[in-house]
């Protein structure tokens, strides 16, 4: 009976989970540009989330044993970390900047954490050892993993640095500890996700438009003529990107898509972009899919075929939400997916990551595009609670209205809700492929080329 009960109650939590996915459904309304706060606000509310960000590094010495966190680095030699740790007005460390990170309450009480040194004469060594004499920290953290970017920001020359100015004796107690990085830069604070969803709207709302009739000319607007559309209103949106936006035209051979293709976009083509923007310290990731349609043939929606496609994979995003726990790899969690799609008839790619500081960001990855069931190292973290992730994938779905069988690659941010213990899409998803009718043409769209209007 308990089995029984059991069961039912699993089935129960998994349709609820199936429900409470497609809830998220395509947004009902076209995306607005949102405005984001001025340049000086904008500062001041970066150094906020940076504040409490950089308030949490004691407590998590203390999670990973940790009693100091040294990080050294040089103007145009900068550690990954310190773009996570700097204020919002700083562009480059200066001379030599000095940082360590430490739980003293004692000898540094009252001190700044971290504390910090900016030099280029060598005195910062004396008052470092000064300091680290006083406090005398068993396990001192450098940045030298060499498998973690975010662990691993350490240049050779200030490490070499460091062993000579520091000497043997506190060389010894340096350690390797990857995850220091990996979870500070990977968690997020609460007041991100409300600007968070303004710079998803804003994504939305540049996919919606470009992939329209006010940038495209069908037989005359070129996929690269919408990349440069791209970044010429990202300037105008005072937003710029981490992702080059490519665009490409999809035919069975599209993958992994990474430098667009040079087309002509003519009726009939199935069009797909990957990019993302970047702004306030974040950054979004997504891909879309559009249809052209054959307007001067009278078609006045997608193919039936193209439709089911853009379904597999909005149901393989389902699966990888559904499956995602914080505390279980990467692996296991791609492992579980492959799994269910096989279940349920699905063929396709995860290759999904987090999304954050950084476009490609700190944590666990479930799949790689070169490796589609198990990642060494980064699959093998553990995926952290209060993080952002980029759920991308394809689906492969046979189209019999072209007779081929085609990747349908789609891409969304979600965040984590601590209500649920789940992650859930940020500003909803693509449910439906955008249309381009070519008999709606926008006046402005008629050029090609350096011509094509951006408009505010």
């Amino acid at each position: 009976m308990c089995n029984v009960l059991t069961g039912l109650c699993a089935l129960i939590l998994s349709v609820t989970l199936i429900h409470a996915s497609f809830a998220q459904l395509h947004p009902a309304n076209p995306a607005t540009y949102r405005r984001l706060p001025p340049l000086r606000e904008q500062s001041a509310i970066l150094d906020d989330w940076r504040d409490e960000r950089v308030s949490r590094i004691p407590k998590l010495l203390n999670k990973y044993r940790v009693h100091a966190w040294l990080i050294s680095q040089r103007e145009y030699a900068e550690d990954t970390i310190w773009w996570s740790v700097k204020g919002a007005t700083e562009y480059a460390p200066h001379r030599r900047t000095v940082l360590l990170f430490h739980t003293n309450t004692s000898s540094l009480a009252g001190r700044p954490n971290p504390l910090r040194w900016v030099d280029n004469t060598g005195a910062v060594w004396p008052e470092l050892q000064e300091v680290l004499e006083a406090y005398d920290p068993r396990r001192i953290a450098l940045n030298t993993d060499k498998d973690v970017a975010f662990g691993g920001g350490l240049h050779v020359g200030e490490y070499e640095a460091l062993a000579e100015a520091l000497g043997e004796g506190w060389m010894e107690r340096t350690v390797n500890e990857p995850m220091l990085g990996i979870e500070y830069v990977a968690t997020r604070v609460p007041g991100q996700l409300r600007y968070y969803r303004d710079l998803q709207e804003m994504t939305r709302a540049l996919v919606e438009e470009a992939f329209s009739e006010r940038v495209i000319t069908p037989g005359l607007t070129t996929t690269e003529d919408v990349e440069w559309w791209f970044r010429e209103k990202m300037l105008l949106l005072n937003v710029t990107t981490w992702n080059y936006p490519r665009v490409s035209v999809l035919i069975p051979d599209s993958f992994p898509g990474w430098s667009g293709t040079k087309d002509i976009i003519k009726e009939g083509d199935i069009l797909h972009v990957d990019f993302g923007i970047t702004a306030m310290g974040l950054n979004t990731d997504v891909q879309h899919m559009a249809y052209v349609l054959r307007a001067s043939q009278g078609e006045t929606d997608a193919p039936a075929g193209l439709k089911e496609g853009l379904r597999k994979a909005n149901r393989m995003q389902d699966i990888v939400l559904a499956n995602m726990r914080a505390g279980k790899t990467g692996n296991e969690v791609l492992k579980e997916c492959l799994v269910q799609m096989k279940a349920e008839g699905l063929e396709g790619q995860i290759y999904s990551h987090p999304i954050g500081d950084w476009g490609h960001s700190a944590g666990a990855v479930i799949g790689f595009t070169n490796l589609p069931e198990h990642v060494p190292v980064l699959g093998e973290l553990h995926i952290l609670p209060n993080t952002y992730y980029s759920i991308e994938l394809y689906a492969y779905s046979y189209v019999p209205e072209r007779k081929e069988t085609l990747r349908f690659r789609v891409e969304e941010n979600a965040h984590w809700d601590e209500h649920t213990g789940r992650w859930q899409f940020v500003y909803g998803r693509q449910e439906r492929l955008h249309l381009i009718n070519a008999t709606h043409t926008h006046p402005s769209s008629a050029v090609s080329g350096p011509g094509l209007v951006v408009q505010p």
